[in-house]
């Protein structure tokens, strides 16, 4: 059991230090965040934001969360890029300054915290449903990484394991269990209109 939970550990930090990279290098290559849903980004930002706070403050082990500051910093990067390609940076500002001011205030009385960590599972599968739509909208999955995607449906599998394994939080075992079905419900949209596209030229 201690060797199964040190590999979901360790496979889910050392996928989630590089689960974003394919999706920052597909939109810098194609220098265009073309299928890259801006309220998903945001949504999905302030998920890991209050899930982090939450494990944080509840002193869970450390190794059960610790990719969340890298997915911040990475999706953090990932906003910039997409501002940057739509022109116009400037704009990034104050949902970076939400953010830091977020953090502040999701402890200063446990109640917000805990609202906000039950909340936080519809907040992150919201964040999906909006990729969602918006992949089905456009019917093109542009420069959307399916890897990235689908790393992040393993990492979600890894988290129900190590979720059972160590704290046993029901809170968060559901949030995995969403997050798993709707990050592989994206990584099959992404790859079906990827061959659409592929399949027109």
């Amino acid at each position: 059991m201690e060797l199964l939970l040190g590999f979901c550990n360790w496979s889910t930090l050392g996928l989630c230090a590089a689960l974003k990279l394919p999706q920052i290098s597909a939109v810098l290559g194609a220098r265009s965040a073309r299928g890259i849903s801006l309220p998903s980004l945001l949504l999905e930002l302030g998920g890991f934001l209050v899930f982090l706070r939450y494990q944080w403050y509840y002193e869970y082990p450390l190794l059960t969360y610790l990719e969340y500051p890298i997915l911040i910093t990475q999706d953090l990067i990932l906003l910039l890029c997409v501002f940057h390609f739509n022109g116009d940076v400037k704009r990034a500002a104050p949902y970076i300054a939400l953010c830091v001011s977020a953090w502040f205030i999701l402890t200063l009385q446990k109640w917000i915290l805990d609202l906000a960590m039950n909340l936080c599972t519809f907040i992150s599968a919201a964040s999906k449903f909006a990729q969602l739509q918006y992949l089905w909208k456009a019917r093109d999955s542009g420069a959307v990484s399916a890897l990235t995607w689908g790393l992040a449906s393993y990492t979600s599998a890894t988290r129900i394991i190590t979720t059972l394994m160590t704290t046993n939080d029901l809170t968060i075992l559901l949030r995995f269990l969403i997050m798993l079905a709707l990050n592989m419900w994206v990584t099959a949209t992404v790859l079906r209109y990827r061959k659409t596209a592929v399949k027109a030229e």
